[in-house]
């Protein structure tokens, strides 16, 4: 029995994923926490706060604490922080857990010790960071120690990694603050400049996991969207369609797609023929959308694939991470500045 609990953290943009070694992925939230305004005290941490985005009164504030995959309200998120070491570990604690916590690739020194920073104050013994893409590319369990080019692109909230990995190091790697809020913001924009409707964030993700595309669809959908008519200033019900909210996303996709291919004209050209025979494999949330890996692999003529278990495939990977960090260290994919 290990006497040191040892835990990674997805600490995403939009969502939050817990993985604890030996058991595996054990909390799985969105990054929200809803804060009482003059006392200052948490009232609620993820479903329940994210339920409360955009409803909530005068005296309560749902805030996402992280913008662009890095922290964006310092208090908030040191709660956060507390938050997830008392209910993934225990409010009584003997000996202080060792935290892994991801970070997108092109952070900063500043933004990590942040990062380490909070957790540490939130009461973990030891914190360190690890760079996402590498974290996705081990969840996907692709063979990273290996010699030979694997290429993964990692699209969470805030930010899309994309990174070559070979002989257990990243190689060449790229970030992108262009992500899913971007997307949801594209939907936002549209719905508001076509239909003079305005709609929140929660209802822009819920178009774009219901009739949102990268790619056209073998039967395009339609849903109902209910938002407040910027006329009239009443609530308003309209018809959105899959071709149009497309359109809407073609902008990010886009430039997701043009970032790629940036990466693969630096990429050794060695490492660019295994990538053509391994192909390219997606992770995070944002690779869930219908047809982004069919419109990349015609961009690039490369395979795309979708790993298994996107979503918490950064999770996963920080958790197997923990057990062979000495490894991992010495690659200099994970830091405790």
């Amino acid at each position: 029995m290990r006497l040191v609990q040892e835990i990674g953290i997805d600490l995403g943009t939009a969502n939050l994923l817990v993985y604890k070694r030996g058991k595996g992925v054990v909390l799985q939230e969105p990054t929200v926490v809803a804060i009482a305004t003059q006392s200052g005290k948490v009232l609620a941490v993820g479903l329940e706060a994210r339920d409360m985005l955009g409803r909530t009164p005068g005296n309560i504030t749902a805030i996402r604490p992280m913008k662009d995959g890095v922290i964006a309200d310092y208090t908030t998120t040191l709660k956060m922080f507390e938050y997830i070491l008392n209910k993934v570990c225990g409010n009584k604690r003997f000996f202080k857990p060792v935290v892994l916590v991801c970070v997108p690739s092109g952070v900063t020194n500043v933004e990590r010790r942040a990062v380490i920073k909070a957790a540490k104050e939130a009461g973990a013994g030891q914190a360190m960071t690890i760079e996402e893409p590498m974290a996705a590319a081990i969840g996907a369990g692709l063979p990273i120690a290996a010699p030979g080019g694997n290429m993964v692109i990692d699209i969470g909230g805030g930010t899309t990694d994309i990174a070559v990995i070979s002989l257990g190091g990243i190689v060449l790697s790229e970030s992108l603050r262009v992500a899913g809020d971007k997307l949801d913001e594209a939907i936002v924009r549209h719905i508001r400049n076509s239909y003079n409707l305005l709609i929140g964030e929660p209802t822009a993700e819920d178009i774009k996991l219901k009739i949102g595309s990268a790619f056209p669809l073998e039967e395009e959908l339609r849903m109902e969207v209910r938002g407040r008519d910027m006329v009239a200033g009443l609530p308003k019900t309209v018809q959105v369609t899959s071709e149009e909210i497309r359109d809407a996303l073609s902008d990010p996709v886009r430039q997701i797609a043009e970032k790629l291919c940036a990466v693969l004209e630096e990429t050794p050209p060695e490492l660019a023929s295994d990538i053509i025979e391994r192909g390219i494999v997606l992770t995070g949330g944002g690779a869930l959308l219908r047809g982004l890996d069919q419109l990349l692999q015609s961009v690039t003529d490369i395979p795309v694939r979708v790993a298994e278990n996107a979503l918490d495939c950064v999770a996963v990977g920080t958790g197997r991470a923990l057990e062979q960090l000495d490894a991992i260290r010495a690659s200099g994919a994970v830091s405790d500045l």
